[in-house]
């Protein structure tokens, strides 16, 4: 039990009174007096932890996991098989942004990242890219004359090519948006915009603060805005605060919550918020919690 807790992101006793009222509870048997939770009884759950955060009561949410869990399964089972992962970017294209940012070619490093997110997609061109030539210039590339003018030029130019690269949909999958924020004193906000960049594609919703609000001023935005999820990134453990995330959870509407970057020490939250590593792992999560896919 504890363990499907922290995977949901309720306490024990909320899948305690969901088997008591509901019978959403484990069906597998053990020696003694065990019970296990067993894959579909973890599918009816997050079904109807979906229909929650899209609004259902718990009464209504609870049907709708009992009567839609088996036609899901059917369904994904008759899903044709995934796609070929799209090809990863060729190493020129890094070559090509790393010269063009080192030679503080402005237009050059944004012709670069345009091409590069419409071909390849924010989440690869992130991965395999971006990510890489922003820390290989950080941390000093071998054999280039350069300072920190390179890094602060191509920083600017990605900030730019993700916000262009977002649109703003008109009709969105998910009916409440992701809250998406850097933790107060927190900077690096491009994993932010990198993410919004993921989520639109996918046709996510979000709202965004890439520069961190104070704490009181991200909790009104929750308040305000009952969000379906809040994701709070922090980079540096100096800037990842525990006590931030009980404020976000005390929206008008039940939410997630994410602790997402390497800031956060996952041994440290608290059981409902969920530990996100990557950007990849971010994208993934965040779009089966609310939708299952």
């Amino acid at each position: 039990m504890a363990a499907v807790a922290r995977r949901l992101g309720v306490a024990p006793s909320t899948l305690r009174t969901w088997d008591r009222r509901y019978g959403l509870g484990p069906s597998r048997h053990t020696g003694g007096k065990h019970r296990r939770y067993g894959a579909a009884d973890i599918n009816r759950l997050e079904l109807m932890q979906r229909a929650l955060l899209r609004g259902a009561s718990t009464a209504e949410a609870a049907r709708y996991a009992l009567t839609a869990s088996i036609a899901e399964v059917s369904d994904e089972l008759a899903e044709p098989p995934a796609a070929e992962p799209a090809e990863v970017p060729d190493r020129s294209v890094a070559r090509r942004l790393r010269t063009a940012a080192l030679a503080m070619d402005g237009a050059a490093v944004q012709r670069a990242l345009a091409e590069l997110l419409a071909e390849s997609g924010a989440l690869t061109a992130w991965e395999n890219v971006i990510e890489p030539v922003l820390s290989a210039l950080g941390n000093g590339w071998a054999g280039a004359q350069a300072g920190a003018e390179a890094e602060y030029l191509l920083s600017e130019c990605v900030l730019g090519a993700l916000v262009r690269s977002t649109p703003v949909l008109d009709s969105p999958r998910n009916q409440r948006p992701v809250l998406l924020s850097l933790v107060p004193d927190e900077r690096e906000n491009l994993p932010v915009y990198a993410l919004a960049a993921c989520l639109a594609e996918r046709r996510i919703s979000t709202l965004l603060f890439g520069n961190p609000p104070p704490a009181e001023v991200l909790a009104g935005a929750v308040q305000r805005s009952a969000p379906s999820a809040v994701v709070l990134r922090a980079q540096r453990p100096a800037s990842a605060d525990e006590r931030l995330l009980p404020r976000v959870s005390r929206g008008r509407q039940r939410c997630r919550v994410f602790a997402w970057g390497p800031g956060w020490a996952p041994a440290s939250l608290p059981e409902q918020v969920e530990h996100l590593v990557d950007l990849r792992a971010a994208v993934e999560r965040i779009e089966y919690v609310l939708l299952g896919k």
